[in-house]
């Protein structure tokens, strides 16, 4: 939905300035997401990754993590997060291992092939990181993943006070 559209279907009179600025930050938010999901399709690429696979071999390189998990920390499905997860394994990038915490949630842990792809991501993320820090300045750029972080926190904590009861996010 766009800022006018989101405009026309609320009237001024029952669009209080909080409801436009929750509007401008979604849709901007919206785009956000659209714009890095581009540049991680591009960066993953070259080494035969998709933004996906990336982003899950990315959750489980620092440890091996559940689906559930996984799926928290992203913001996803766990259904789309076990969909990745048994194509990163079927690819031979990923491994399931057993969870001594729970019996029948295994493990998503990366193998060396995913160690390998990762790092091969590395010299052009580096350079896409280098553009980005010239582009916006490296203390503004720290400032606005301050306020975003902020915002996402802001927003799991507000999601108690949704009309239905709702939880969003996670």
């Amino acid at each position: 939905m766009t800022e006018q559209h989101a405009a026309e279907q609320y009237p001024a009179e029952q669009h209080p300035a909080e409801a436009e600025l929750l509007s401008a930050a979604a849709l901007t938010a919206f785009r956000l997401n659209g714009q890095f999901l581009a540049l991680a399709e591009t960066l993953a690429r070259p080494v035969g990754l998709t933004a996906a696979w990336w982003q899950v071999l990315g959750a489980v390189s620092p440890a091996p993590l559940p689906v559930s998990a996984i799926a928290r920390e992203m913001g996803i499905t766990r259904q789309s997060v076990q969909r990745i997860a048994d194509l990163l394994v079927d690819k031979g990038l990923a491994e399931y291992r057993p969870n001594p915490a729970h019996r029948r949630a295994k493990l998503v842990a990366m193998t060396p092939a995913g160690r390998d792809a990762i790092r091969a991501i590395g010299p052009a993320h580096t350079d896409a990181a280098r553009a980005l820090c010239e582009e916006t300045g490296s203390e503004n750029l720290a400032r606005i993943v301050e306020g975003m972080r902020a915002l996402s926190t802001a927003l799991d904590r507000s999601a108690d006070q949704l009309p239905d009861g709702r939880r969003g996010g996670k």
